[in-house]
């Protein structure tokens, strides 16, 4: 994938309008869920080929630096020959003194040449260097959107679950209506005042029952008999 590619998928996904496209979703949690996926996998992407830019720069630096070390460096050498070459000719070695001048100017033309390719490499250099500080501008700004998606899905999903308890809650607060005579919980409440009215009934009966029994037992003067019972239970509670 070219570089000019990359970029412009970085630029076009940093600058997408989230809000945008929540209006359009008809599923706005899975259309978050799909661009968060897309999101994380194209930083994926972009990372490697920005780190490949930058690899590919710093070596265009290097070689860069070598080719301005080397003018330098070859322009001692001329400089040095050079001087030699004035030293023996004035102590009248011309032969030797047109020798070094001959190393002079081939170091000469070292050095022109890495002036020309260091010259030459300085628009590469600066066009890649313009590139690179865009990718990772683009990936900041597509590392910020996926933050700001993950926190939009976020909330939504914690809306719609709130929506969702709320909505519950309501229907069941309408299926209740404690003030309707015709409820389930009003009829609940006559079955238990009826249940409660028969025990009052029963216990009464009960109570009049056994006041009876006890009145039979007086007039029947069975005195003897409760007395002997009496004796009976003293003799019980008494073991």
């Amino acid at each position: 994938m070219s570089k000019q590619t990359i970029l412009g998928r970085v630029t076009q996904l940093a600058k997408a309008n989230i809000n945008a496209l929540l209006d359009q979703a008809e599923d706005p949690q899975k259309m978050l869920d799909q661009l968060i996926r897309d999101y994380t996998n194209n930083i994926s992407e972009a990372e490697q080929a920005v780190a490949t830019t930058i690899g590919n720069l710093r070596m265009l630096e290097a070689d860069h630096k070598e080719d301005v070390e080397a003018a330098a460096e070859w322009g001692g050498k001329a400089l040095a020959a050079s001087r030699k070459a004035d030293e023996l000719r004035a102590a009248g070695s011309t032969a030797d003194a047109d020798r070094f001048d001959n190393l002079a100017k081939v170091a000469l033309g070292r050095q022109m040449q890495s002036e020309k390719e260091a010259k030459t490499a300085e628009p590469t250099i600066a066009a890649q260097t313009t590139v690179v500080d865009k990718l990772k501008s683009g990936l900041g700004s597509m590392k910020n959107k996926l933050t700001e998606l993950q926190a939009k899905r976020d909330e939504l999903v914690a809306r719609a679950k709130t929506a969702q308890a709320q909505n519950t809650m309501l229907d069941a607060v309408k299926n209740i209506d404690v003030m309707d005579p015709t409820s389930d919980l009003n009829r609940f409440e006559e079955k238990v005042r009826r249940e409660e009215a028969m025990a009052l009934g029963k216990q009464e009966l009960a109570a009049s029952s056994l006041d009876a029994q006890f009145e039979s037992l007086d007039d029947l003067g069975k005195t003897s008999e409760i007395e002997a019972r009496l004796a009976a239970l003293k003799q019980h509670h008494a073991v």
